[in-house]
């Protein structure tokens, strides 16, 4: 088991510290990561929460997930990989909004 934790439907206004706090009471939390809109600054809603131990990360699922955060069912479940994905830099072939296959012609 790992010990990095995803953590979803967070409350807007929770911070690092809060939710280090609330964590804490299953175990060491070595690490908070609230993730931010590079563009506003303003918290998405999940983060990750890294345990000291696999079983004390265990202990933070048990406890937490489907339960209460600052008015918010939060979801807690272990960290999956980041999955690599190609960078969009916008929609380079225009036709292919246009609902016909992609800009192809038809004939």
């Amino acid at each position: 088991m790992e010990n990095k934790l995803y953590v979803g439907n967070l409350p807007y206004a929770a911070s690092e510290d809060d939710i280090k706090t609330h964590f804490s009471q299953a175990g060491t939390v070595t690490s908070v990561a609230l993730i931010v809109d590079r563009a506003s600054g303003r918290a998405k809603g999940f983060g990750f929460v890294e345990m000291s131990t696999a079983e004390e990360a265990q202990k933070a699922i048990s406890m937490f997930n489907g339960q209460d955060f600052m008015g918010r069912a939060i979801t807690v479940n272990v960290a999956r990989p980041r999955e690599d994905k190609p960078r969009s830099f916008g929609n380079r072939n225009r036709n292919s909004s246009r609902g016909d296959g992609g800009g192809r012609d038809k004939y």
